[in-house]
């Protein structure tokens, strides 16, 4: 019995396939070995640091945002209440236009 599958490799992710002619299906799979993002440890620290300094700006934006929830909300039902004031019919029901 001969041996019917081969090994190709990936254009895309460099993973290798190994994959059976006879079958005609992907039998095995090797993935591609992790590439390194940075080639300087110094400069990685400092990505580091300023992602960390962007979480702590989005945080405190997060936070103000949250404190000011609650005036946002009584404004809205305030104005949501003078409209109501301003239109005292109630609106059609869809089955009422049948």
């Amino acid at each position: 019995m001969a041996d019917t599958s081969f090994t190709i490799v990936c254009p895309c992710c460099d993973g290798k396939l190994t994959i059976d002619a006879e079958l005609r299906a992907v039998i095995a799979h090797e993935p591609a070995p992790p590439k390194r993002t940075v080639a300087d440890l110094g400069k990685a620290l400092g990505a580091l640091g300023t992602k960390a300094a962007e979480r702590e700006a989005r945080f405190r934006q997060q936070m103000e945002a949250e404190s000011q929830k609650g005036k946002v909300l009584d404004r809205k039902f305030q104005e949501g209440l003078k409209k109501a004031k301003d239109t005292p019919d109630p609106p059609r029901r869809p089955f009422d236009f049948e």
